[in-house]
């Protein structure tokens, strides 16, 4: 049975486990304390970043990390999905499609106006499942480090 939920503290392992699979795709080492940071903003009520997590008979298999703010674009917020993973024993079972399905319902429940995320170009699973949504608005990202 698969449900959908908001993170909470006792899921602190189960994330882990997660992010940690989710950083392994991209091939990506972070500090530890990094992981640490994002867990507690995930769990501060007060911040705006947030952890949906699909879980299969009760066993977290994947996230949604998200936040909204504010846009020039339109009247009211924009939503951005930052974080779309699932489990590798977890894909194809529907997972990260209700996992956005889920944002949307969210978003459109608080008023958000639009809901966007990024994806590598060469991430194809991920482009299958998201231009069944939308197709890409064209955009390069430019990240520079501070």
């Amino acid at each position: 049975m698969l449900q959908l939920r908001d993170a909470k503290p006792e899921d602190e392992t189960d994330f882990r486990r997660l992010w940690q699979g989710f950083l392994d795709g991209y091939g990506l080492t972070l500090p530890p304390g990094v992981t640490t940071f994002t867990w507690a903003r995930l769990m501060d009520p007060g911040n705006a970043l947030t952890a949906r997590l699909a879980l299969q008979d009760g066993v977290p298999q994947g996230f949604a990390i998200h936040q909204h703010h504010p846009s020039t674009w339109v009247l009211g917020d924009d939503g951005y999905l930052e974080d779309l993973f699932v489990a590798e024993a977890a894909r194809g079972k529907g997972l990260g499609r209700a996992l956005i399905e889920d944002l949307i319902a969210i978003g459109r429940a608080r008023g958000w106006r639009r809901l966007y995320w990024l994806t590598e170009i060469e991430n194809q699973t991920a482009r299958r499942l998201y231009d069944q949504y939308c197709e890409n608005d064209g955009h390069i990202r430019y990240r520079m480090t501070l």
